[in-house]
C-alpha cells in the first residue's frame, strides 16, 4: 500500500514538472551608444501631484527625440515649486540619453531652476534626487514634415480620463507645444492653423471643444 501511494506521488510531481514552461531568461540589450552620454536638460511640469518631466530637444541628432516620462518625487518642496513656477527646468549630471530612450527606470541627480536653466533661470535646489519613474511617450524626429498650417498632436494618456497633447514638430519654422487635458473627450486634435507658427491663444481656441486644458509649455524661439 506504501509504496503504491509513494508511486502515486512521484507519478504526479513528474506529470507536473513536464507541463511547466521553463521561462526564456530576457535577452540582454546592446551597449549603450557613447554618443548619447551628455548633459540632458529637462522641463517639469504638474498635474495635481502628479509631476512629468519633458526632455529639451535639438533637432540635430543624437537630441532630436520627444520623451516623455513621469517623475517619482519625494520632495515636496521641488513639487510646490513646480506647482508654483512658470517654468521648471532641471540640469541632471551626465547621463546616456539612450536610457530614457529605451524606457529604462533610473535616478539621477540634478540641479533644479526656476526659469530656464541655459537662459538665465534661478538655481534653486542643487545635486536633488531625480526618479525617472515611466516612459509615457518617445518619438524620434528623424522624418520631419515641411512647415506647414496644418497643426497636428499626437495624444498620450497619462491618467484614466487624462491626456497630453504633444506637438508634431515640423522642420522650421515650427513651435513645441504641451497641453493637458482634463476632460475625456473625443475631439480633433489636428486642425489647420493661420500660420505655422500659430499664437498660443490660437491654438488653445482651436481645441477648445477638448474641454479644460492646462497649458504646459509652448516654445518657438528654438524651433524657427
Amino acid at each position: 500500500m506504501r509504496s503504491t501511494i509513494v508511486s502515486f506521488i512521484l507519478s504526479f510531481i513528474l506529470l507536473s514538472v513536464s507541463h511547466l514552461v521553463i521561462a526564456e531568461e530576457p535577452k540582454a540589450l546592446p551597449p549603450l551608444d557613447p554618443k548619447y552620454m551628455g548633459i540632458h536638460g529637462m522641463k517639469l511640469f504638474n498635474k495635481g501631484p502628479s509631476v512629468y518631466a519633458s526632455y529639451m530637444l535639438d533637432l540635430e541628432p543624437p537630441k532630436n527625440v520627444q520623451i516623455l516620462y513621469k517623475l517619482n518625487i519625494d520632495h515636496l518642496s521641488l513639487l510646490q515649486l513646480v506647482k508654483d513656477a512658470d517654468l521648471v527646468t532641471i540640469k541632471p549630471e551626465a547621463f546616456n540619453l539612450q536610457r530614457l530612450i529605451r524606457g529604462e527606470s533610473f535616478e539621477v541627480k540634478a540641479d533644479i531652476y526656476m526659469g530656464h536653466y541655459k537662459k538665465g533661470g534661478l538655481l534653486t535646489f542643487s545635486s536633488m534626487k531625480i526618479s525617472f519613474d515611466e516612459q509615457l511617450f518617445i518619438k524620434v524626429l528623424d522624418d520631419l514634415e515641411e512647415s506647414n498650417n496644418r497643426q497636428k498632436y499626437d495624444v498620450v494618456k497619462v491618467k484614466k480620463n487624462q491626456r497630453i497633447l504633444i506637438h508634431q514638430i515640423q522642420k522650421p519654422p515650427s513651435y513645441e507645444h504641451l497641453i493637458y487635458l482634463s476632460d475625456n473627450i473625443n475631439c480633433m486634435t489636428n486642425f489647420t492653423a493661420s500660420s505655422p507658427v500659430p499664437e498660443e491663444n490660437e491654438i488653445h481656441y482651436k481645441l477648445t471643444y477638448c474641454g479644460a486644458m492646462k497649458p504646459l509649455y509652448y516654445n518657438t524661439e528654438d524651433f524657427m
